[in-house]
């Protein structure tokens, strides 16, 4: 179902990008991508998940159209949800940093004690 082939697209001794050749559902596509291999193979692996788990529904075979449209709105839904939670980690984190810089700073005030003039 899944089938990746990989060609190098060169420019003298620097590899730009690579052209990834892969069969899904009986369909051949391909694409350039500088991205290194193995997350290449994730997001085709994450796809041929995706397509597995959307290609039979309870009425069957699904149309590919349909399908496509199902593994693209799973993908957006796991954007989005890596993206608010990342979002919630950096508000955390900056509170966090903001607390500690104010504990430091607290902490160096009192021991410097009061300044001579």
């Amino acid at each position: 179902m899944l089938r990746k082939v990989l060609l190098l697209r060169s420019v003298g001794e620097l590899t730009l990008e690579r052209l990834v050749r892969f069969q899904l559902l009986g369909q051949e596509y391909s694409f350039y991508t500088g991205a290194p291999e193995n997350e290449v193979t994730d997001i085709l692996d994450l796809v041929k998940g995706l397509v597995e788990e959307n290609i039979t529904g309870a009425a069957g075979s699904i149309p590919v159209g349909k399908v496509a449209v199902l593994v693209s709105l799973n993908i957006a839904s796991r954007y989005f949800e890596l993206k608010y939670k990342f979002n919630e980690y950096k508000v955390d984190t900056e509170q966090r940093i903001a607390s500690l810089t104010r504990q430091i700073d607290s902490g160096l005030s009192s021991e410097k004690g009061p300044e001579l003039s």
